[in-house]
């Protein structure tokens, strides 16, 4: 009996211990990449929102995006660990530097596909591809009704005009609420 009692505060200490290892601390790549992909998209999302509010047009918005969007991609990734990365792509891109490379592509694609299937589930939208030494973890963007204002089919004329001088090559118009409008990846690198 004395055994018993002294065993169970013993794995007590050990869970307790465990536990608080791993509020700290992401267990699995996976974790960890989410992580990232909430550091990214929740900095850039409360930054649009607030421009969203203060003017519903998106001029400011788009002044954001074209202004900060590619830095506080910078300063986030300066944040992490040098064994990890986060950034964001789409096949239909506005800054040249969020082109996918091959396995974005396919993941991207594979998104559309369960999208125009029926078969998305925004709860179970993680995406997990070992490449190498790296594992990527991929986050579906789907466009708001929000999003439309500088990426949908009907754009203001001073959406047009902003755009034709900040993004001549722009490709990220005509989505639809609901589409595919990119995605957000990070990789970690074993370590």
């Amino acid at each position: 009996m004395k055994f018993k009692m002294l065993l169970i505060p013993a794995l007590f200490s050990v869970s307790v211990f465990a536990g608080e290892q791993n509020a700290t601390a992401p267990t699995t790549a996976k974790q960890e990449g989410i992580e990232y992909i909430k550091m990214l998209g929740g900095a850039l999302k409360s930054q649009l929102q607030t421009h969203m509010e203060a003017d519903p047009s998106g001029m400011s918005a788009l002044g954001f995006c074209t202004a900060k969007a590619t830095e506080i991609t910078k300063e986030i990734n300066k944040k992490l660990p040098n064994h990890a990365t986060v950034r964001r792509a789409s096949l239909k891109s506005r800054n040249e530097k969020n082109a996918p490379d091959a396995i974005d592509m396919q993941v991207i694609q594979t998104y559309e596909k369960e999208i125009a299937d029926k078969t998305f589930i925004p709860t179970d939208d993680i995406k997990i591809i070992e490449d190498g030494d790296t594992t990527r973890i991929y986050k579906p963007l789907i466009t708001e009704a929000a999003c439309l204002k500088c990426h949908g089919k009907d754009l203001s004329n001073e959406i047009k005009k902003s755009l034709a001088i900040n993004y001549p090559k722009d490709q990220a118009v005509d989505f639809t609420e609901g589409s595919l409008r990119g995605i957000i990846v990070s990789e970690i690198k074993k370590h």
